[in-house]
């Protein structure tokens, strides 16, 4: 045993001297795994910092660029609003001087009329005089009394001033006749001028822009359930093609059209799409339209200053909103009138009130719910009556497109603004060749009638003339003449509300004294 101890404590040693080493190496390891794990992590950190600081970046660049566009936004319309001011202040100016003048001419006439007045009183004294002066020349000479021969002197007076002041009128009337055209191209130069009213152009589609196309076969649904619904519900076609982005809507009623384009903004905008959902949603839209259209036809109502004014005639002024002629927003062509009318009527010395209401409802026929034949004016006249407006009111609504005779001078008034604000540049879409070649076409088809001399589209095609000749066409032929023009303009022609046809039939006897 003692031999073999040193060889025992040897092998201790060793085993001894081995497991430190082999610690140590493990230590060495696990101290190089950690210190890369380390560098990894603070690796990982530098990353995830690095792409912070960029999205922090590009979340700065695009808030800038959205407030400098909002700011750019705002000076425009600042511009705007100090433009539009400044035309305001310069009309107002013009106005202010245009008074000023009147009221230096009214001033001059004043002397002038109280220098006539003191004229005129002085021959009467000087005529009263020369008067006593006759009768008792008269009376002296003939011997007549004073009574019969002032009877007698009075007479002669009167007559000679009857035929004085015939004169005088006749003078008054030609020169009236002389300065009228004049004048009344000056009145309606001046209402264009102080009046300028914005327009908007409005088309019988609407397009409603998507996010992607996966939208669309949403919409569209199993089947086509949902976009049936939709075209059930509100009376609009939606038209679903390979246009990208987009779903065009079509209808000639720019109330069905708003609804359905609204309606489909909150259906997308929910995400929810079936039947039930969309007549829900329909219906919302429909009470919000109905409320806005109201609030319009008052805020209209209240802007012009036009008081006492129907609820059912308010409502219509609203629905003038959302419906255009030739591309002219109707509302915005009726304020445009109306102001028009105040304008020239008190250049006239009128009722501006009157004239103003007038102007504004002149074309609420074209707004009516109810289907009639009836033409416009004469439909907006009847819907103004059983609303309870005045005669005067009334008769121009009904008189604007010569339906009526005009038995106001409110009339002819609302009639030459609304011709004013229909033929401006640019309130109109319509293209002025298309429009020359509609009135050359109406004629035409008058011309090939047999017995026909002449033809004339008038009223901006509201009515064609017709001259016949008397030998060839007799009465009853004439009004087969009328009957068959006005066919060929139903079948042939595409032309805005109706188009009177009137066929003149003229016998002429001419003598000559030689």
């Amino acid at each position: 045993m003692e031999l073999y101890l040193p060889y025992i404590i040897g092998a201790i040693g060793g085993l001894l001297l081995g497991g430190g080493l082999a610690y140590a190496a493990l230590n060495g390891a696990l101290k190089g795994k950690a210190s890369g794990i380390i560098r990894e992590a603070e690796q990982k950190g530098e990353n995830i910092k690095e792409k912070k600081i960029l999205q922090a970046k590009e979340k700065f660049l695009k808030l800038k660029e959205e407030h400098s566009k909002e700011i750019k936004s705002r000076n425009v319309k600042v511009q705007s609003l100090e433009d539009k001011l400044k035309n305001q202040e310069r009309n107002l100016n013009r106005d202010e001087q245009q008074l000023k003048d009147r009221r230096k001419r009214l001033d001059r006439d004043e002397e002038t009329l109280k220098a006539r007045l003191n004229a005129s009183e002085a021959k009467q004294k000087e005529l009263e005089k020369a008067q006593a002066q006759s009768a008792k020349m008269l009376a002296d000479a003939a011997g007549m009394s004073v009574e019969s021969a002032t009877e007698k002197l009075k007479e002669q007076v009167i007559g000679d001033a009857k035929a004085m002041a015939a004169q005088e009128v006749q003078d008054i009337l030609d020169d009236a006749r002389s300065r009228a055209n004049q004048e009344a191209k000056k009145v309606v130069i001046q209402t264009i001028q102080r009046v300028a009213t914005e327009h908007a152009v409005e088309n019988s589609v609407s397009v409603f822009n998507i996010g992607s196309d996966d939208i669309k076969g949403r919409i569209i649904g199993r089947e086509g359930r949902n976009i049936r619904a939709l075209e059930a519900a509100t009376g609009v076609e939606f038209i679903v093609d390979d246009t990208p982005e987009a779903i065009i809507l079509s209808c000639f009623d720019p109330v069905r059209r708003e609804v359905a384009r609204l309606s489909l903004h909150q259906l997308v905008s929910d995400g929810r799409i079936h039947p039930a959902r969309i007549e829900e949603v329909v219906a919302k839209t429909k009470k919000k339209i109905e409320e806005e259209i109201l609030q319009v036809g008052k805020r209209t109502v209240i802007d012009l200053g036009i008081p006492n004014m129907a609820n059912a005639l308010i409502r219509m002024v609203g629905r003038m909103k959302y419906r255009s002629s030739y591309g002219q927003n109707l509302l915005q062509h009726s304020r445009e009138v109306a102001n028009l009318c105040a304008t020239m009527a008190a250049e006239l010395g009128l009722d501006t009130k009157t004239a103003k209401r007038a102007g504004l409802l002149h074309d609420i026929g074209k707004v009516s719910d109810e289907e009639s034949e009836l033409p416009h004016a004469i439909l907006g006249m009847k819907l103004a009556e059983k609303a309870g407006e005045r005669p005067d009111v009334l008769n121009a609504i009904g008189a604007h497109h010569d339906e009526i005779e005009m038995t106001s001078l409110i009339s002819p008034i609302v009639q030459v603004c609304d011709a004013i604000s229909g033929a401006r540049p640019g309130a109109r879409r319509e293209v002025v060749e298309s429009y020359i070649q509609r009135l050359k076409d109406l004629e035409n088809i008058a011309l090939e009638q047999p017995g026909v001399t002449q033809s004339y589209a008038i009223q901006a095609g509201r009515e064609l003339r017709v001259m016949v000749e008397s030998e060839q066409v007799d009465d009853e032929k004439a009004e087969q003449i009328s009957f068959n023009i006005s066919q060929r303009i139903m079948n042939e022609m595409t032309y805005p509300g109706q188009v009177k046809v009137t066929v003149i039939r003229e016998t002429r006897a001419v003598s000559v004294a030689k």
